[in-house]
């Protein structure tokens, strides 16, 4: 069996002297879509920046292609094939969606690649090619996460890191994004998604771990979590 792209083993992270993750165990392999659901606070956020190494680590493991992630400055994390969409998506609002999705792509050895590229993001969603040239602090909320999510696309990472990715938008551009993720893994990227949207993140991921207070305490299939009545009963409101 070959090993995982992404492997985590016992990781415990800080914020000052507040420990928020207390020993996880996590993996990604090739080609995989994994999510992490689980409630406000409980720490999901915290994995995906530990993995960027937007979070100093305090102790385990944290390998991406057997490459010691924690030997890294944040800075490299690119480099590598990781690509992270934060919650919020912190796009630069002054600048086009142009110059945004350019600055996805500045770890890119050949330029002349970068047209295929864009063309890439506007066949995932074509009304970017419609906003190129506009302010993206002028997008709609929607918009502005498909800029996020195709300046993370410019990398052409092996790993996309989704950080709460249908947070404060509405239901119908929910529904769109989800359906543009199921594209993106088809096309061979590996996935780890952060979700507080557990119906959709059960339905687009295939395996799933469910996090409480900075622990681990359920893990399994898509399937075997949306059918376990602990997570029915706590994130599923049936």
């Amino acid at each position: 069996m070959s090993s995982p792209l992404l492997d985590i083993t016992q990781l415990r992270a800080s914020y000052g002297e507040a420990e928020v993750l207390h020993g996880i165990d996590l993996s990604v392999s090739q080609r995989e879509f994994v999510c992490i659901i689980g409630a406000n606070t409980a720490g999901k956020s915290t994995i995906l920046r530990s993995i960027s190494r937007l979070v100093p680590k305090s102790s385990g493991s944290m390998r991406f292609g057997g490459v010691d992630l924690a030997a890294l400055a944040a800075h490299q994390i690119p480099a590598l094939g990781i690509a992270h969409v934060p919650e919020g998506r912190q796009i630069f609002p002054d600048m086009t969606v142009e110059e945004n999705l350019l600055l996805g792509a500045f770890t890119a050895r050949n330029a002349r690649d970068l047209p295929a590229r864009i063309a890439d993001v506007f066949e995932l969603f074509p009304r970017l090619r419609e906003r190129y040239r506009q302010l993206a602090g002028t997008l709609s909320g929607g918009e502005q996460q498909m800029v996020a999510v195709g300046r993370a696309l410019m990398l052409r990472p092996k790993l996309l890191l989704l950080d709460e990715p249908s947070h404060g938008l509405a239901p119908k551009v929910v529904e769109e994004m989800h359906q543009a993720f199921k594209t993106i893994h088809e096309r061979g990227t590996s996935i780890l998604l952060v979700e507080q949207n557990v119906e959709l993140a059960l339905d687009v991921a295939s395996r799933g771990y469910v996090l409480e207070a900075g622990v681990v305490t359920l893990a399994g299939t898509a399937a075997e979590l949306h059918a376990n009545p602990a997570v029915v009963t706590a994130y599923l409101g049936l």
